[in-house]
Formats: structure tokens, C-alpha cells, sequence
């Protein structure tokens, strides 16, 4: 995979898309990175939605939703965000740095698609395919993946065929108005947390979360 900053034609476009919005606490002149996010997002869905609809021609449509949400969901933008040293670039204010954030998931997958954002207003979708194309091969889309089925059901059925019972989720938080609310949730199996998963509801929260454990707990 290319460096970075070789898929642009203007890296400031590209600085833009690691300014998470505490850094602009302290500089407000400077616009934080959430509307290349709200862009990078719709880029994601449509892109891997095109090429899971040629790579599978005979799966339906279930099955092709359950590969796509399993690509995009936040685990998996914050581990290819790792992999790509996006975190160690974000900017951020020194609370945001001291309470983990360069470690938090969703803080990660929004960065991921912010510079998906930021890409496509550089060099368009034609760029932001080969980009993902590199990030996320064929190969990795053709592989059969457990998680297509309902992530939390399936992790209650291993928990407790481990004897551990039933996950819980716990609200950790909801930001944001009412119409619009971000939610943080926590899956604790057998008592202890194990992963974090975030969503525009708190069913597609736990969701991220159970999906999360499946990878953490059952790779």
C-alpha cells in the first residue's frame, strides 16, 4: 500500500481530516474534522456496497447488508486506522490525549473516515475506491465471515456454551439532541468489559459491541 499522503493531491485537505473537535477547543479558528466524517461515512457504504454486489452476484441482499456492516463497523475502522498510523496523527486536546483517546474506537473509525472525506473532496471517488481497494482486498471481502449472522446473538450462544451466561451492555454514553444521539455501550461478559461499540441507537451500539467481543474474545 502507498503512503498516505501519496493518494493526495493537496495534504492540507488531508491535515483537515486528523483535527478532532476537543483540539478546537483551544483553536477555535481551526474546523474539526466531523463534517469529512459525515461525508467518509456515505463514501465507506457506497463504495463497499459496490463491490460486495460484483464480488457476490448470487448472495441476497441480508447477506450482503451482514458483510458490509462487518467491514464498517467501528471495530474494524479502528484496527485498519492502527494499521495505517492514523492514530498517532490526530490532533487532539490534552484532556481528550489523557482520558485515551488516541486508543478510543470510535475516535479511531471517525478519523478513518474523515480522511476518506478528505480524499474524496481532493481527488474524487474514483481515488477513494483505489484507496479502499488497498486498505480492504478482495480477498478480505471473499472470506467467509461468522459475523454475517446477528453479532449478538451469536456471541450469547459462545458465552454460554462457555458457561458464562448472558452478555450485559451498558450504557456508557449518549451524546448529543435527542434526534441525533451518539451512544457508547459496553459488553461485559462473565463480569468483566470487554469491548465498547458505538451507533446511531443503542441496539446498533450493542451491536458494534458484540461484534467487537466476537473478534476480541473469539478470533
Amino acid at each position: 500500500m502507498k503512503p498516505l499522503p501519496n493518494y493526495f493531491k493537496i495534504t492540507k485537505n488531508l491535515e483537515s481530516a486528523f483535527i478532532h473537535r476537543s483540539y478546537c477547543h483551544d483553536h477555535p479558528e481551526v474546523p474539526s474534522n466531523e463534517r469529512l466524517e459525515f461525508l467518509g461515512d456515505s463514501i465507506l457504504s457506497a463504495v463497499i456496497s459496490d463491490r460486495l454486489y460484483n464480488l457476490f452476484p448470487q448472495l441476497p441482499e441480508g447477506e450482503l447488508t451482514g458483510r458490509r456492516s462487518h467491514v464498517v463497523c467501528t471495530y474494524s475502522l479502528a484496527q485498519k486506522a492502527k494499521i495505517l498510523g492514523l492514530d498517532s496523527q490526530i490532533k487532539m486536546s490534552q484532556g481528550e490525549e489523557d482520558s485515551g483517546g488516541r486508543l478510543n474506537p470510535g475516535l479511531l473509525a471517525n478519523t478513518f473516515e474523515a480522511v476518506l472525506g478528505a480524499l474524496y473532496l481532493d481527488s474524487g471517488f474514483s481515488a477513494c475506491q483505489i484507496y479502499l481497494s488497498d486498505i480492504f482486498p478482495n480477498q478480505e471481502l471473499s472470506e467467509i465471515i461468522e459475523f454475517i449472522k446477528d453479532p449478538k446473538s451469536l456471541l450469547q450462544e459462545k458465552t454460554q456454551s462457555k458457561g458464562w451466561g448472558t452478555p450485559v451492555y451498558d450504557i456508557i454514553s449518549a451524546v448529543g439532541p435527542d434526534h441525533s444521539k451518539l451512544f457508547t455501550i459496553q459488553a461485559i461478559i462473565n463480569g468483566k468489559p470487554v469491548a465498547t461499540g458505538t451507533g446511531s441507537s443503542k441496539q446498533r451500539a450493542e451491536t458494534d459491541a458484540a461484534r467487537a467481543s466476537l473478534a476480541i474474545i473469539f478470533p
